[in-house]
């Protein structure tokens, strides 16, 4: 695999073009299943799935930062370090209110002991983006690690995260359905808001690194 300072432009230019191929993916499919999934948890009382549509909503607005970046280095022919900067502070902010909302609606599911109905296209929508959403991270870290580019490894987090709310509000939904539980969900939200803090940092001060976790 090249490395950034190996590649030449020619690479670059393919590279970032992929990238923006993968973003704009993400702002299609997270629009779909952003209003699919808000429209399904309103009508069954789903918090955790509104929730998963809101985030979905939130990774659309990150998808058009990095588009946008990326559209402009390929008609310039080169970055723009003030902007690149603010735009993955943009996109560290995403993380922040990802965390924010998830955190809030947790607390509020928790205190109110809040019940809901079962939402079998609920379920289908959280399994289509197990399915969908891994190997699309997999994909934009493979490419942001190729060009060296922490906006698109930032996505490539934020794109991880979904994953993670995906298997969480799937969980919530399964237990619940099962035993009752309903705290799962929102303790499951717990960690997730955490973690997004975490890469919400890593983005801000522009360290995110191809790791593995």
């Amino acid at each position: 695999m090249s490395t950034p300072g190996t590649l030449t432009p020619r690479e670059t230019e393919r590279l970032t073009r992929k990238g923006l191929r993968l973003a704009q993916f993400t702002v299609g499919y997270n629009v779909v299943e952003g209003a699919v999934a808000i429209t399904a948890g309103l009508a069954a009382g789903l918090v955790s799935v509104v929730g998963f549509g809101i985030d979905s909503g939130i990774e659309s607005i990150a998808g058009v930062l990095v588009a946008l970046r990326l559209s402009a280095r390929l008609r310039h022919g080169g970055t723009d370090e003030h902007k690149e900067k603010m735009a993955l502070r943009l996109v560290a902010v995403t993380f922040f209110l990802l965390a924010a909302y998830v955190t809030y609606e947790g607390v509020r599911s928790l205190l109110e002991a809040e019940t809901h109905e079962r939402s079998p296209v609920s379920v289908v929508v959280l399994v289509l983006s197990l399915i969908v959403m891994p190997v699309l991270a997999a994909a934009k870290k493979k490419v942001g690690a190729e060009l060296g580019d922490n906006l698109i490894l930032a996505d490539a987090a934020e794109t991880r995260i979904c994953v993670l709310l995906s298997v969480s509000t799937l969980l919530g939904l399964v237990v619940h359905a099962l035993t009752g539980a309903a705290w799962v969900d929102p303790v499951a939200g717990f960690v997730i808001a955490a973690f997004a803090i975490h890469e919400g940092r890593e983005a801000w001060e522009g360290e995110l690194v191809e790791d593995d976790d």
